[in-house]
C-alpha cells in the first residue's frame, strides 16, 4: 500500500477542486476499465490543460448514480498552470453532468481524503405511492407504502455512535466497517419528501443506502425498532433487497479542520488506516 502524499513535488502546488455532479449516467467517481467515471472526466480534462497525466485525489468515493453538491478533490499541478479562468476552461470542456464551482490553492498539508473531518449525506424519498414530479426523478427515490417520520428518527438514533456497520456494508477485502455515525435525522420537506441527514467521520461501500433501507423496513411496519440494533450487532450482511437505489444519494459537504489542523488530522486518518489493515 503506497503512503498518501502529504505535500506536492517540487515545481508544483495543490490545488483544491470544489465540484459537482449529476451522477445519473456515471459508473460511480472512481476510474474503472470501459466505464464512464467522474473522476476520468475530470482528469482528461485536466491533462488537457496541464500537458501531465494528472492524478485527482477525492473526499469521498461516490458509488454509480450517487450524486455530489458539496465534493471535494486535491490535484497537484505544475506551477506553471493558470489558474485565472481554469473554472471557466475545465467547464468549457467538461460535460453538462459535471461543475467546477471552486479552484484554489490548497493549504499546507491539505489531503482531500486523509485531512477529513466527516463526510455529509442526504436521502430523498416520496412514499405512499404519491406521484413524483418528472424534474425531481433525478435525484428522489419512491416507496410505495406510507412511512411514519417520528419512527424513522427513533430508530435512526439507535445507530448513532462508533459501530461495526459491516452488517450494512458490501464486503471489500481489506476495509474496514467501524464508523463513527455522527448524525442520522429525518425530517418532512414543504415538498413532502422525507429527507435524511447522514453524517459520519467515513462511510463503507454502500452503507448510506443500506441504513436508509433498514430503517425504512421499520417505518412501513415490517419490523420494531429493536430488530435494527440485533442486526447492527450480529454483523452479518442484510439482504441487498434492502439496499435503496442510489439516486436519491447526494454527497453535499466534506468538512475539514482549521488550516493548522490538517497535517495532524491526516497523519491520525492515516495511521487509523495502517493500523486497522495490518
Amino acid at each position: 500500500m503506497t503512503e498518501p502524499t502529504l505535500y506536492p513535488e517540487s515545481g508544483f502546488r495543490r490545488l483544491r477542486i470544489d465540484l459537482a455532479y449529476d451522477g445519473s449516467n456515471f459508473a460511480g467517481w472512481a476510474k474503472q476499465p470501459d466505464r464512464r467515471t467522474v473522476q476520468e472526466c475530470i482528469e482528461e480534462a485536466l491533462a488537457k490543460i496541464s500537458r501531465i497525466t494528472p492524478e485527482t485525489i477525492v473526499a469521498g468515493r461516490t458509488d454509480a448514480g450517487v450524486h455530489a453538491t458539496g465534493q471535494v478533490i486535491h490535484v497537484d499541478l505544475p506551477e506553471s498552470v493558470v489558474l485565472d479562468d481554469l473554472v471557466y476552461k475545465l467547464n468549457r470542456m467538461l460535460d453538462e453532468d459535471v461543475r467546477i464551482h471552486n479552484i484554489s490553492i490548497a493549504p499546507e498539508a491539505f489531503h482531500a481524503r486523509f485531512s477529513a473531518l466527516r463526510r455529509r449525506y442526504r436521502y430523498k424519498i416520496l412514499d405512499d405511492n404519491k406521484v413524483l414530479d418528472p424534474l425531481a426523478r433525478l435525484d428522489v427515490e419512491t416507496w410505495y407504502r406510507p412511512l411514519d417520520l417520528d419512527v424513522m428518527n427513533k430508530t435512526s438514533a439507535l445507530l448513532l455512535g462508533e459501530h461495526d456497520f459491516a452488517a450494512f456494508c458490501k464486503f471489500r477485502e481489506g476495509a474496514t466497517t467501524t464508523r463513527t455515525l455522527e448524525k442520522y435525522e429525518w425530517k418532512r420537506s414543504a415538498e413532502g419528501f422525507l429527507v435524511a441527514d447522514i453524517v459520519a467521520d467515513a462511510f463503507c461501500y454502500s452503507m448510506v443506502r443500506n441504513l436508509v433501507g433498514a430503517v425504512v423496513c421499520v417505518a412501513d411496519g415490517r419490523f420494531n425498532p429493536e430488530w435494527i440494533v440485533g442486526v447492527l450487532n450480529n454483523k452479518e450482511r442484510v439482504s441487498d433487497s434492502l439496499v435503496f437505489p442510489a439516486r436519491g444519494l447526494t454527497l453535499y459537504q466534506v468538512d475539514y479542520p482549521s488550516d493548522n489542523e490538517l497535517l495532524e488530522r491526516a497523519k491520525i486518518t492515516i495511521a487509523r488506516r495502517n493500523e486497522e489493515n495490518n
